[in-house]
Formats: C-alpha cells, sequence, structure tokens
C-alpha cells in the first residue's frame, strides 16, 4: 500500500494545533474528577446511609453507560438543561470529570480501606478532627498506594478525549479527519494522531514512574 506522508507535512502544524484544545480539556477534566472523585469517596466511606447510596448510584450511572453518550447528552441536551448551548470543549470538560470521577471514587475509596485502620483510630484518640485526619494523615498514604492506579486512570481519560470528534471539537482527532478529507486520504493524518496520542501517554506514564521513585524514596 503506497503511503505519501510528505503530502501531509503542510498540515502537520494545523494537527498539532488541535493539541492545545487535547490538552486543555484532559488538564482541567483530569483535576476536577480527581477532587470530585475524593468527595465521592469520602461520601462512600461515611456512616451516613442516604449519602452512601447517592454516592453509589452515582457511580453506577457513570461508570454503567458509555462515555461518548454521556458527552453527546450533556452537548446536545445543553439548550434543554441550561437553556443555552454550551461549547463543545465545556461539554467535554464537564462529560470527561463527572465520568473521571466516578472510577476515580472507587479508586480513592479502595486507598483509604487500604491504610491501616490503626493510624485512624490513634488519631481520633488523640483528638484529631475526622477533616484533619483525612486531608493530613489518611489521604497522604491512601493515594501515594493507589498512584499506579491513578496514572492508568488518566491515561485512559487522554485517549478517551478523542471522542469530543462526535461533538466538533476542534481536537487532534478532528483537526487530523479535517485534512485527510482535504487530501482525500485519511490513513497518514489518522496514523499521525495516533502517533501523538501514543507520544502523550507515553510521557504520562513516565511522570507516573518519576512521582511513583520520589514518593518511595521519601519513605
Amino acid at each position: 500500500m503506497p503511503l505519501d506522508f510528505a503530502q501531509l507535512t503542510p498540515s502537520i502544524p494545523f494537527i498539532l494545533e488541535g493539541l492545545k484544545v487535547t490538552l486543555k480539556i484532559v488538564a482541567i477534566a483530569a483535576v476536577l474528577g480527581f477532587l470530585f472523585g475524593i468527595l465521592l469517596a469520602l461520601l462512600k466511606i461515611s456512616r451516613i446511609k442516604p449519602l452512601i447510596i447517592l454516592a453509589d448510584l452515582y457511580t453506577s450511572i457513570f461508570r454503567g453507560t458509555p462515555l461518548v453518550l454521556q458527552l453527546m447528552i450533556i452537548f446536545y441536551g445543553s439548550p434543554q438543561l441550561f437553556g443555552t448551548q454550551i461549547e463543545a470543549s465545556v461539554a467535554a470538560i464537564l462529560a470527561f470529570s463527572l465520568n473521571s470521577a466516578a472510577y476515580i471514587s472507587e479508586i480513592i475509596r479502595a486507598g483509604i480501606n487500604a491504610v491501616d485502620k490503626g493510624q485512624r483510630e490513634a488519631a481520633l484518640a488523640l483528638g484529631v478532627s475526622y477533616p484533619r485526619m483525612m486531608m493530613d494523615i489518611i489521604l497522604p498514604q491512601a493515594i501515594k498506594n493507589i498512584l499506579p492506579a491513578l496514572v492508568n486512570e488518566f491515561i485512559t481519560l487522554t485517549k478517551e478525549s478523542a471522542i469530543v470528534t462526535v461533538i466538533g471539537a476542534a481536537d487532534v482527532m478532528r483537526r487530523s479527519y479535517m485534512v485527510g478529507s482535504d487530501l482525500y486520504s485519511f490513513f497518514e493524518p489518522l496514523l499521525f494522531a495516533g502517533l501523538i496520542y501514543y507520544v502523550l501517554v507515553i510521557i504520562l506514564t513516565f511522570i507516573g514512574k518519576l512521582i511513583e521513585r520520589r514518593l518511595k524514596g521519601n519513605d
């Protein structure tokens, strides 16, 4: 099969411009999803039954339905939900944050449960308040234990960000498809898009391992 990457060269800056959109969506969604995931995890380990049920129901819905469906509901349903058509990037950030929070909450919950219960009992015996105990003692240890799983979740988020093309966001995938339409040849631009996502995943993996090594070095 003849491949002509030379014809793709003038379009490379146009495709790379979509990297800003991809990174913006992934970075904001990762932060919001992480914070919301912590809140959900705390609700799940609380002793208040309605909050536990609410958090479990939320997780069940967002883990039990396709991400692309959630994205399309938020984007195409926004005129009915919010009374106005929100931008594609905003819809993507909302969908990815809400979806990622469901997965991260389970990861964090498992991390919290893995921390020795004796530390919690000792902190409470010393009069440390529950919020301070969670923030200063339990959560740092839990996050340290679940770091590889968190990195995997962020990698998954990065790869799945490509679905924003279905709502017209001008990310790497969308721009590659547009270039393919102009050239009447989709293989080369889509292959280039795949290379960009692969490099992003390699960088995230490297950063994750670097942080993991540093945390182990502090033991």
